[in-house]
């Protein structure tokens, strides 16, 4: 569930590095950005996360019959989705009020085929004013979902440059799982059970959207694999996901328990149809893995995935459906 970042051989008075950790700089830490820097880099890096998402989960749901739902295919947040000490800040560098703004648009999804757009301000749901304030986040969703049952198409009212418009948005089938953001240098990913969260130093260390995908396909083989919930996991991603965190090292990392070799395989072979589902490369996912997975993927297990790539290439030539044997 914590993805180690290769590093220089230890010498005989080197200690190894904790899972997910990164060897430390001998230069100095950088001055921290400021508030704003740092919270439209947030942002920016969680919209990421969701674009290179997007055709994961929107086309894995038979694989992840557990996690499949009806979403609408978005995210929005006010001034109060921050905590306290990033609140003033939302409004100054985002334009974030009372009212929920969309953040992201889920690529291929209901939202995004009926022009939702980053930047609209929601105020209903079919005839439901959606609230506002600091308890809006929840208090819209738990809305919203009430809204979809038993529908195919939901009226979203919207402003958008001062104008009001509504949206008939088709609902869209997804894996649903969030995926999060973890302010941590060090590279790591987690899944526990139903989220995934992805850390700003895996980020830096995926510069390639394919290399990503091969992250969060990882993550989400995870948990359509899970046979009960994660707590411990799901308390780390909980500290981990807020710009409030205070010098998260790897070290915090130690405390979860590591991957099996059988079931990081296990994964990593469900992970290969994600991918290849969602229309991102295979070829390059064994060598990734053998770099940046915990447990790294061993010489002898490399032909195992590269024998699950050969299977799904010749079903593609066939036309055939991309599903495990």
């Amino acid at each position: 569930m914590v993805a180690q970042v290769p590093t220089p051989a230890a010498t005989e008075t080197q200690q190894p590095l904790p899972t997910g950790a990164v060897a430390p700089s001998a230069q100095s830490a950088p001055a921290l950005p400021d508030k704003a820097t740092q919270l439209r880099t947030w942002v920016d890096q969680q919209a990421r996360l969701y674009r290179v998402a997007a055709p994961l989960l929107i086309n894995n749901t038979e694989l992840c019959p557990r996690h499949a739902r009806n979403l609408l295919g978005f995210t929005a947040k006010n001034r109060y989705s921050y905590s306290e000490a990033f609140a003033d800040t939302a409004q100054a560098a985002l334009q974030l009020n009372d009212r929920l703004r969309v953040m992201n648009v889920l690529p291929g999804s209901g939202a995004e085929q009926a022009g939702l757009q980053r930047g609209d301000t929601l105020t209903a749901v079919e005839i439901e004013p959606l609230p506002q304030g600091p308890d809006a986040e929840r208090a819209s969703a738990s809305i919203i979902a009430s809204e979809l049952k038993g529908r195919a198409n939901v009226g979203l009212t919207v402003m958008r440059n001062g104008d009001r418009t509504t949206l008939d948005i088709p609902l869209t089938s997804a894996c649903a799982m969030v995926i999060d953001l973890g302010n941590a240098d060090f590279a790591a990913s987690l899944a526990d059970g139903q989220r995934i969260l992805i850390t700003r130093g895996m980020l830096d260390q995926t510069p390639s959207d394919q290399e990503l995908a091969y992250v969060i396909a990882q993550e989400m083989a995870r948990n359509i694999l899970a046979q009960q919930a994660l707590p411990d996991v799901a308390a780390l991603i909980d500290r981990l996901n807020t710009l409030d965190t205070q010098t998260a090292d790897a070290s915090i990392a130690a405390s979860i328990a590591p991957i099996s070799a059988e079931a990081g395989m296990q994964a990593r072979k469900l992970a290969l149809y994600l991918l290849a589902r969602a229309g991102y490369g295979t070829e390059g996912a064994p060598a990734f893995w053998q770099q940046m997975g915990n447990p790294p993927v061993a010489d002898v297990d490399l032909p195992v995935l590269m024998e699950t790539i050969g299977t799904i290439r010749a079903k593609q030539q066939l036309n055939a459906a991309i599903l495990p044997d």
